[in-house]
């Protein structure tokens, strides 16, 4: 295996430990997009999520912050930082600067869909978003949420709308 397979296999390996399918995110996905592309199917989002994830930049943003929110469990940290990461200080911010590596790899369009699936917290990036004592998910439902920004971002890219330009 090389190495780019095995940063591929470790992120989606840290995503599932934490919880985290593709067919959660696709039901993002598909939230995102079935207003404007009416035929689109939980399985082509699975395949657009599948594509923005094979993307080294996007694999380098996950497995850290999934490592980030890991290590924070762990202890790792001064306590000041470990208190901010945990509590998921309103102005940390940091979370959010981390996803957008993501979202930036698609436009404008991905970052006007993160910042509505970074509002409206829907499926399991709402179930992330909850608080769960002494787990921490402050990096990981904002990578969720720009995964599925992203991948809902790649089918408008693809043309697939019903009312094109």
């Amino acid at each position: 295996m090389t190495h780019d397979e095995r940063l591929e296999q470790h992120m989606y390996d840290l995503l599932s430990q934490r919880g985290v399918t593709i067919k959660d995110i696709a039901h993002i996905v598909y939230d995102l997009q079935v207003d404007y592309v009416p035929h689109i199917t939980i399985e082509q989002c699975q395949a657009h999520i599948q594509e923005v994830l094979k993307k080294r930049e996007v694999q380098h943003a996950v497995v850290t912050g999934i490592e980030l929110d890991m290590a924070v469990e762990a202890g790792h940290f001064s306590p000041i930082l470990r208190d901010i990461i945990a509590r998921d200080a309103g102005l940390y911010g940091i979370d959010e600067i981390l996803a957008l590596s993501i979202v930036n790899v698609y436009g404008s369009i991905g970052l006007t869909n993160f910042g509505y699936v970074d509002k409206m917290k829907t499926g399991i990036v709402k179930e992330l978003d909850s608080k769960t004592p002494g787990r921490v998910n402050t990096f990981i439902d904002d990578l969720v949420g720009a995964i599925a920004a992203a991948a809902a971002a790649r089918i408008a890219h693809a043309g697939l709308e019903k009312n094109q330009d």
